[in-house]
């Protein structure tokens, strides 16, 4: 047996879902005096499953929090075999877990549960997203009146925005504080969970409809600060340009914005 072919089959072995090895694969082994190549061979097999489900564990521990140890266990394996880890770093093994989740489990359980996958892979993405030049509160002290109304702005790279149908965030935050899981309950109306890296430490808030539909706007539609102003007219009258002005000073100071090149 060529090397290639023996790295191939020890790799069918261990995306195997039983840790029996193939007869012709295991009869290229020699056993030693304490360990018989078949346990030798499933020893490797559980651990690289094992290693994979520790990383999973870190990754969504919010999800381990609601399920429990047994529970998560069993769909971290039925994810792991229905999507092999495929990249050199294990950093991106969960990238489809939140959709595993709704393929895998009914509507009443993978809605929610896949919500919050999905939070917690936000937090996954925003820490190790470039850091990018995020706008600062100096940079508009030296704005020029004249450029205000043009001023046009992008999310910084790290931004993550997660809509939130269900009580993720309280989910989420319990999980960290080590609280008694508080249920799973849909929200009255939907909001939009911000996760994003600042000086070196990840954040994140919920927020109102019309602040994130500001944001929307100016970050990802492309209005310029004259046009936010506009659209905010129709809500906040004459207050518009304050509130405009409101927004853009606390999402930079947040870190959350770059400004967009003309």
């Amino acid at each position: 047996m060529r090397l290639t072919d023996w790295q191939l089959a020890f790799e069918q072995h261990l995306l195997a879902e039983t840790p029996t090895a193939s007869g012709g694969f295991a009869a290229t082994l020699l056993g030693g005096p304490t360990l018989d190549v078949g346990t030798g061979l499933a020893i490797y097999h559980n651990a690289y499953l094992s290693r994979l489900q520790e990383v999973l564990r870190h990754d969504f521990s919010a999800v381990l929090y609601w399920l429990g140890d047994d529970e998560f266990a069993a769909l971290t394996e039925a994810y792991v075999r229905r999507y092999p880890s495929a990249h050199y770093s294990l950093r991106w093994l969960g990238e489809r877990f939140p959709a595993f989740i709704l393929e895998h489990l009914v509507a009443a359980q993978s809605a929610p549960l896949a919500e919050l996958a999905r939070l917690e892979w936000a937090f996954t993405l925003a820490f190790d997203a470039q850091q990018g030049e995020p706008l600062t509160l100096d940079d508009m002290v030296l704005l020029s009146p004249q450029a205000w109304p043009m001023l046009q702005v992008r999310l910084a790279p790290s931004v993550q925005r997660v809509p939130c149908h269900f009580n993720s965030v309280a989910i989420w935050r319990a999980s960290k504080d080590e609280f008694e899981f508080p249920g799973s309950q849909a929200l009255d109306s939907a909001q939009t969970c911000l996760v994003w890296r600042h000086q070196r430490v990840c954040h994140y808030r919920s927020l109102e409809p019309a602040e994130a539909s500001a944001l929307v706007g100016m970050a990802t539609t492309g209005w310029n600060f004259a046009e936010l102003c506009a659209e905010l007219a129709v809500t906040y009258a004459e207050g518009a340009p304050l509130q405009a002005v409101t927004w853009l000073k606390q999402w930079i100071h947040e870190g959350l914005l770059e400004r967009r090149a003309a």
